[in-house]
């Protein structure tokens, strides 16, 4: 029977014992112990090297409990061979019976359970090497320091601190440096230590540098002409199935190949969007492959922005629970009309920023000359307000792709004023739509120049909806709006304590985050609400999915300092088009 505590349980052992033998290895007094003097009867060399092997040990061990508990194969078989190491070195340095006995009372315990830990490594690319060299080197640092501050009585005169600092810098590189010690034995231990800080430092650094390096997520041109098969076929049923097409995600596919579901791993969460896309007949297929790869890797499975039809089969199936997310803006061109009470405001700022000189152009990418698609390309990234493109389930992170014809661009022009010359650059705003099958597509992307007047947002979706029927289009996906039914129902009359509170922790937030503004711009054009789910697995990974997700929406990055990187300002033309052959 499967324990999910029990790597839990193991993990965090492996710290206590880790940080039990750093503990002991660093300060001298944490050795003594009634069996010491027999110590004492060794050669001073080996127990020297005892006291550092058991520092290295106790690194290792730290390093690795993290991954034991995400149930890894390749840290069980290292912390497999570290526990008796270390209880041998404790046994040969201090005569510590009690240490050796527990950690090795872990490894049975571990061996016993072996089959706990079957997870395979994440993918990881060379960054890794980097933020490991710099944060364990920064704790070796410290360490080191501790180490030398610690035997102070032992010094020769009165180091100062940066002497300290330079004998700690050149003890990690395995040199002698400026502090001499009244005991050779000393000098030793705290030479030896140093230079086991370093050599833990160096080889896993060295580890993380040179072992095969795992592939970022990436939409092969084979997988992208079979998943836009399947939308040829099976598109029409979600909006948000287009998005699969994303290229930084990877897809897996049911055993038919009949349904696909598009991911991305972040932060050990197993990231989908959408529903899966093609036959919901074989979408059971997809899940169970899915679910599978998640449990090989101790991934966290979690499903942002589904439908309520894909919520039941992702809980159904994979027995997952589901939290109502928002509400996904529909309108229908067909009876979509800027007369009534209910468009007064929308249709006095449409008339209003007509009169500015605005107008819109509807046409599909397939239209735009090359020269058209580059211009609004770039219009659309120095628009942006942030140097990372956003994105992950509701937008595609390009535009004027080989693949992309079907896309529906809306353009928002201003005509120069009286007295002005006409200098080419008469571009001010810029919608993008992405096919929905036949008869529908799903906004992707909303920019606009920041010195035009208010109001060109509303113009453009107003010209969308009354000119993209002529091309066939009847269902028009807007913007999707978090946390809209508590939003509506905490402003009516009668809404209880409980969910007034909520709703104004949502408005709150608004300040920082388009909750409250979206749900009123999109309630503008009368849509009809459809809701979106997050499926999860448990309650308490709910906040690591939470960070996930913003983390692959890009309201969080984490990377190298910009002064070691180039600054991402690019626009969203690929830099060499994309040949996708017939099913194109």
């Amino acid at each position: 029977m499967p324990r999910r505590w029990l790597p839990g349980v193991v993990g965090y052992a492996c710290l206590v014992i880790g940080l039990i033998d750093i503990a002991c290895a660093v300060f001298p007094r944490l050795r003594l112990t009634r069996m010491h003097v027999w110590a004492g009867q060794l050669p001073g060399g080996t127990t020297t090297l005892a006291a550092a092997g058991t520092l290295m040990v106790g690194m290792l061990l730290v390093l690795l409990a993290h991954a034991l508990r995400r149930r890894k194969r390749r840290a069980w078989r290292a912390v497999c061979v570290l526990l008796p190491v270390g209880a041998a070195l404790h046994l040969l340095r201090w005569h510590q019976f009690g240490q050796a006995a527990i950690s090795l009372a872990l490894l049975a315990v571990m061996l016993v359970h072996q089959r706990e830990f079957y997870a395979k490594a994440d993918p990881r690319t060379r960054w890794r090497a980097v933020l490991n060299f710099v944060v364990l080197g920064a704790v070796s640092v410290l360490l080191g320091l501790v180490i030398v501050s610690v035997r102070w009585k032992a010094e020769v005169g009165d180091p100062s601190l940066f002497q300290r600092l330079e004998h700690v810098g050149y003890g990690l590189f395995g040199f002698e440096g400026p502090i001499h010690y009244t005991t050779d034995r000393i000098s030793d231990l705290v030479g030896y230590s140093l230079g086991a800080l370093g050599l833990v430092t160096a080889l896993t650094t060295a580890y993380l540098a040179l072992r095969p390096e795992k592939p970022e997520p990436e939409l092969t041109p084979e997988d992208e002409l079979k998943v836009r098969e399947l939308l040829a076929r099976h598109g029409k049923r979600d909006s948000l199935g287009y998005f699969a097409l994303r290229r930084d995600k990877s897809v897996l596919f049911s055993p038919t190949g009949k349904a696909a579901i598009s991911y991305r791993v972040v932060s050990g969460v197993m990231l989908a969007s959408g529903d899966p896309v093609g036959d919901v007949e074989a979408w059971p297929g997809a899940i169970k492959v899915f679910m599978t790869t998640a449990r090989e890797h101790a991934w966290v499975p979690a499903v942002m922005g589904c439908s309520e039809v894909g919520g039941e089969v992702w809980t159904r199936e994979a027995q997952l629970d589901a939290l109502e997310l928002g509400d996904e803006a529909i309108v229908d061109t067909a009876t979509f009309s800027l007369s009534g009470r209910a468009m007064r405001n929308v249709r006095q700022m449409v008339k209003r920023i007509e009169r500015n000189g605005y107008s819109c152009k509807v046409r599909r990418v397939g239209d735009l000359t090359q020269d058209e698609k580059r211009r609004i390309a770039d219009a659309a990234a120095r628009w942006r307000g942030t140097d990372t493109e956003r994105g992950f389930s509701m937008a595609l992170g390009r535009f004027g792709d080989a693949g992309d014809d079907d896309c529906v661009v809306v353009t928002a022009h201003k005509a120069p004023e009286e007295g002005e010359t006409d200098s080419g650059d008469d571009l001010k705003a810029v919608l993008h739509f992405v096919p929905w099958g036949e008869d529908g597509i799903s906004l992707e992307l909303m920019r606009r120049d920041r010195e035009a007047d208010p109001g060109l947002n509303e113009l453009l979706i107003v010209a969308a909806l009354q000119e993209v029927g002529a091309m066939g289009i009847r269902r028009v996906s807007l913007n999707f709006a978090m946390f809209r039914s508590a939003l509506a129902r905490g402003e009516r009359i009668g809404a209880g304590p409980v969910l007034r509170a909520w709703r104004g922790l949502l408005v709150f937030l608004s300040r920082w985050f388009q909750i409250e503004s979206l749900y009123k711009f999109n309630a503008k054009f009368q849509p009809t609400w459809e809701p979106r789910f997050l499926v999860y697995q448990h309650t308490r990974d709910l906040p690591r999915i939470g960070f996930a997700a913003m983390q692959a929406e890009a309201f969080i990055t984490l990377g190298m300092p910009r002064f070691g990187r180039k600054r991402q300002r690019q626009g969203l033309m690929p830099e060499t088009p994309v040949q996708l052959g017939k099913a194109a």
